[in-house]
């Protein structure tokens, strides 16, 4: 499985409207989760984070909000932040611009918020200009480091090494609140959290009102 772990610089001009990492001096990076909520993974992920005082940013499918409801109002009541990840997972390289949009719209209605990760990243420039339109008003927001946490083949020293050597302050990091995901997850996570709060790093969740998109 081929996938860059840090975002190239030539990536980031090329797609300068998605927010790839927020400009910041201090200690902070931004820890985000897709493909939630899942009942047994968010769980675990929310009770972890609250043990660090971390905050974080949760991408969710709209069908998961939908079956598990009581997980999304979890996340929001205990001060993280969420955003769309479409109703149904979908890839913007394979689906119709007409689908794709509405499938964002109908995650919309139950997802409260100003936020977009296009699953597996892929999404069209025409896809990408409509989200700016007032029916949706959404702000994409991609990532500089990738966990690999997706990857069964990857071990989960790895995952963490990808974390700890690529990221800096204001980098956007990509892990899943997935059943998929979870094995390493629930190892590769404490690591981060206890890495970087042992650098004097804070863990916050990303709000595009105050954070600008950096160039970097």
């Amino acid at each position: 499985m081929f996938y860059l772990v840090k975002t190239p610089w030539l990536l980031k001009k090329l797609y300068p409207t998605c927010l790839w990492d927020i400009e910041t001096k201090d200690k902070i990076v931004y820890i985000t989760f897709d493909d939630g909520p899942d009942p047994n993974v968010t769980t675990f992920v929310l009770e972890l984070l609250k043990q660090y005082n971390a905050k974080a940013t949760f991408f969710c499918i709209g069908k998961n909000v939908a079956h598990h409801a009581s997980v999304y109002e979890k996340i929001i009541e205990e001060g993280h932040a969420v955003g769309n990840h479409t109703y149904d997972h979908l890839n913007g390289w394979k689906t119709s611009d007409e689908r794709y949009l509405q499938n964002i719209l109908e995650a919309k209605e139950i997802i409260n918020s100003n936020l977009f990760r296009p699953p597996y990243g892929r999404i069209t420039k025409f896809q990408l200009q409509q989200l700016s339109a007032n029916a949706y008003k959404l702000k994409a927001v991609m990532w500089s480091v990738l966990s690999g946490d997706f990857d069964v083949a990857l071990p989960a020293e790895q995952c963490f090494l990808n974390v700890a050597r690529n990221s800096k302050p204001g980098s956007i990091i990509v892990f899943h609140d997935s059943e998929k995901a979870f094995d390493k997850l629930k190892i590769v996570l404490p690591k981060v959290l206890d890495y970087f709060g042992a650098k004097g790093f804070r863990f916050e969740s990303i709000n595009v009102t105050t954070k600008q998109d950096s160039s970097k």
